[in-house]
């Protein structure tokens, strides 16, 4: 049973000033430990990390829950390169969330869906 759904966009080029502007404190802020170090080996950094940020944007719009932070919510790839998300610090253990992204040049592009697990 779908619970939520969410969608985000953004682009490239804002994430990048952000990047520009504030450096390793933003990156450390939004992004988890293992989500920069799997964007490092990635062509197309800052695209990289715009999906991953439109993805959590449709994520805590698909859940409503104000009380998440950027690090409660971890988007990596399965070893097949699908986006996979995890809540962290045991956020909604009955819950499963079910990411897309898609990115070109200048836009990201990420949808979330939750569903109740069995």
């Amino acid at each position: 049973m779908i619970i939520g759904t969410g969608v985000d966009i953004i682009e490239v080029r804002r994430l990048r000033q952000a990047v520009e502007k504030w450096g390793k404190s933003f990156l450390e802020r939004v992004f988890t430990k293992e989500e920069l170090e799997s964007a490092r080996n990635r062509s197309g950094l800052y695209q990289h990390l715009a999906g991953r940020f439109a993805a959590k944007e449709a994520v805590f719009k698909a859940l409503g829950d104000s009380g998440l932070t950027w690090k409660d919510v971890q988007i990596l790839n399965t070893e097949e390169g699908r986006p996979r998300c995890v809540l962290l610090r045991n956020k909604d253990r009955k819950k499963e969330v079910h990411v897309s992204i898609s990115h070109v040049k200048n836009y990201a592009v990420a949808n979330a869906i939750i569903t109740q697990k069995a």
